[in-house]
């Protein structure tokens, strides 16, 4: 599928902000380092195609005026020593690329997973480039001879968590709606202490930060990052949701004490159990299910509603593959419950504590990153599941209606897994998930069909 790219344009604030260095947190600067895409895909009205009234037009004025409150996106990043970050705040400004496509955007839609046909149609970050020339954000429109759109951006991670990029689209929205900013965002980072000196040690074992398990036999993950995967977008109705659900809680045991099991706990050990079945790990097989936290509401006093940056990190579920497998579903839910329950506020300031007591930041940061290539791997015999199941993603109205698709980007390593809200708004949800050629078909038998089974 072409596109062309038509025009391509740095969109700089609208007026002056404030200059100079801009001190990161340390969880911003822990995991994933690159950009995050989404495209949304659109049928606006005659009236937004013509020549008075251009799209285009429309998202640079927008877009410029947005950048204002949220001023730190159109900065750019540099390296410190130890492989840390900083943020200069120089205002150099967002990309926005104009493209258009002669395919049909029905064609596209159909396909409700991610895919290359997506490709061209999201913007691509050349990470060959200088970090200080990077832009933190690119954008880009596509129209189609239908009078089709997508809109798409890729946001860096070093700078928003997927809560922060959402408040910023949102307002983005909102200015291209004609309508006035309706919350701006909250941009000091020194809440988690950012740019501050190591002054205590943890006060906790954060093994989360250990190197993950292997392969029984292997000594590296190696040959498991050079095999072939594919995406697949598996959908929950709600009936399936509440059945899931259900079934973690129906057998609780002593153990299982407290609140009944949430969907994301369900959803969690299920999509673990199901990895583990279709690898065909061996009983002993160990395996750890990564899981990412928002720790907004977690630490005391909490942090404002809007802060802009990374509040989030990683935890970590571990077991062995025969005995996830054995067991009903509640005894992986246990165990990712038992791994949230960990995240208190002394626990994230103790993840702080640790990380700024680290002379090198290489190991903690992730394999897809800029610069280096030592970081995490969370393929076979692991599993990552994050959750934007709380995020407003849907119904992203720009002035032109809401959005007949919204899709992330192609998550391309072994083991990524994100769950969404379902486009209906109906309580159904989206299970976006990555893994190795030979395992999916297996995992979309048992996917289903442990919902209906005792399996």
């Amino acid at each position: 599928m072409e596109v062309i790219v038509k025009s391509c344009c740095l969109v700089q604030p609208a007026e002056p902000t404030w200059n100079g260095p801009f001190s990161l947190s340390e969880l911003d600067q822990i995991g994933v380092l690159t950009h995050v895409p989404t495209i949304y895909f659109y049928k606006p009205t005659k009236n937004w195609l013509t020549p008075e009234h251009t799209i285009i037009k429309t998202l640079k004025n927008s877009l410029s005026r947005v950048l204002v409150p949220f001023y730190p996106l159109a900065g750019r990043l540099c390296w410190l020593d130890g492989d840390r970050l900083e943020l200069n705040c120089n205002a150099e400004g967002v990309q926005l690329i104009e493209a258009e496509c002669e395919a049909k955007l029905d064609e596209l839609v159909n396909d409700f997973a991610p895919s290359l046909k997506f490709d061209n149609l999201i913007p691509h970050v050349n990470y060959h480039t200088p970090i200080e020339k990077i832009p933190l954000m690119i954008v880009q429109l596509t129209k189609f001879q239908c009078g089709g759109i997508t809109l798409s951006w890729t946001i860096s991670h070093v700078v928003a968590d997927g809560q922060s990029a959402v408040h910023f689209i949102s307002e983005w929205a909102r200015l291209t709606r004609g309508e006035p900013l309706q919350v701006a965002p909250f941009l000091d980072r020194k809440v988690l202490r950012a740019g501050e000196p190591p002054v205590r040690k943890p006060r906790f074992e954060h093994f989360e930060f250990n190197p993950l398990p292997f392969l029984i036999g292997k000594s590296s993950n190696e040959n498991e990052m050079k095999k072939k995967t594919t995406i697949a977008m598996l959908k929950l109705t709600k009936f399936q949701v509440e059945k899931l659900k259900n079934k973690a809680n129906r057998k609780r045991t002593s153990d299982d004490i407290g609140r009944a099991y949430s969907r994301y706990e369900a959803i969690a050990g299920h999509i673990w159990r199901c990895a583990c079945k279709a690898r065909q790990h061996a009983y002993e097989q160990p395996t750890s299910l990564i899981i990412c936290m928002d720790v907004r509401k977690r630490v005391q006093p909490p942090l404002p509603q809007m802060y802009f940056g990374n509040a989030i990190m990683d935890v970590v579920a571990t077991g062995l593959s025969g005995e996830l497998v054995a067991n009903q579903l509640n005894y992986a839910a246990r165990k990712v419950r038992e791994s949230i329950d960990r995240v208190t506020s002394e626990y994230v300031h103790s993840t702080i504590d640790f990380l700024k007591n680290q002379k090198e930041f290489s190991r903690y940061q992730d394999i897809h990153a800029i610069r280096n290539n030592v970081g995490p791997f969370y393929g076979n015999p692991n599993i990552g599941v994050i959750s934007w199941i709380g995020l407003p993603m849907h119904e992203l109205n720009f002035g032109w209606g809401k959005e007949i698709l919204m899709a992330p980007g192609t998550l391309d390593c072994d083991g990524d897994s994100l769950i969404l809200s379902g486009q209906d708004g109906d309580d159904s949800l989206v299970v976006s998930l990555c893994l190795q050629v030979d395992h999916l078909k297996f995992f979309k038998k048992f996917f289903y069909g442990d919902i209906v089974t005792d399996n």
